[in-house]
């Protein structure tokens, strides 16, 4: 493992074996997940606005160094991740620069050895970028960031409701509106934790924003596996508690999405992912 934010709390998870040691007792909330509300449209747009100023701010931040370091995401360093990013809010403004960046991105899911269409549409988002600066990323993203959010927001019912072609398991079938509500939302939150990683970075958290986000996820990770748990997120101070009797797993959040994204291994109940 590269990195591991609980190591600044002093202790690490109960999920694999290089990340086994002693489980400390920490004074957390302690929530039923079946008492979490799910996400829905309104306040994904407000969740969204909020994390688009988040990675924008991460942009910022980053040292000319820091843009060159790689990531977890396969061939990427952060710059790449942040020309995903930002190409994939474009292919958001409209139906037209989305079929396009389909489209045009299709030969590449071979040429990378890629399994599905939209491997093919990140990279020509990468590629696209390729020759720009930093601070055009970084201008493409405030322009662009904006633009999206309110597309999406606009976002008719009736195509928001449209069936989505298979996402990969455990989700399958989704509506349209997985992906425009917090779908594409919790991809620039995954890829801001990307980038802290990369970089050695502790990533900026905080209950009210990504406390929420990381319920969300909760809830629906719970309902695609079944199994009982006990997941104690020790950096957001909340204990989400699934059934009886369940597994007991204290970790941070950071890795807790590493793992449920396919960046790190779990074991147990950690073993289910969910793609993000």
């Amino acid at each position: 493992m590269s990195f591991n934010l609980l190591s600044q709390f002093g202790h690490s998870a109960s999920v694999g074996s290089e990340m086994r040691t002693d489980v400390v007792n920490y004074p957390t909330v302690t929530v039923d997940v079946a008492t979490i509300a799910r996400i829905r449209h309104r306040e994904a747009m407000q969740i969204t606005a909020a994390e688009n100023t988040k990675f924008g701010a991460c942009l910022a931040g980053l040292t000319p160094q820091q843009w060159g370091a790689r990531t977890e995401c396969d061939r990427w360093d952060v710059r790449a991740v942040a020309a995903h990013v930002i190409g994939a809010a474009a292919a958001q403004v409209s139906p037209r620069e989305f079929v396009r960046q389909v489209r045009t991105g299709k030969p590449f899911v071979a040429e990378i050895g890629a399994q599905y269409w939209w491997d093919g549409m990140n990279e020509l988002q990468v590629r696209e970028r390729a020759d720009a600066s930093t601070d055009q990323l970084r201008q493409e993203w405030a322009d662009t960031a904006p633009n999206a959010l309110k597309a999406r927001s606009k976002l008719p019912k009736p195509i928001a409701n449209l069936p989505l072609l298979k996402l990969p398991a455990p989700v399958g079938r989704a509506r349209l509106k997985y992906l425009f509500d917090m779908g594409f939302t919790r991809d620039v939150w995954m890829h801001r934790i990307d980038i802290a990683v990369a970089i050695g970075a502790l990533p900026d958290l905080d209950g009210d924003h990504d406390g929420r986000i990381v319920a969300d996820l909760v809830a629906e990770w719970a309902e695609t596996h079944g199994e009982p748990f006990v997941l104690e997120l020790v950096d957001l101070e909340i204990t989400y508690v699934s059934g009886v009797a369940g597994e007991h797993v204290q970790i941070s959040t950071i890795d807790f999405a590493r793992i449920l994204s396919g960046r790190a291994d779990g074991d147990g109940v950690l073993r289910h992912p969910l793609p993000l």
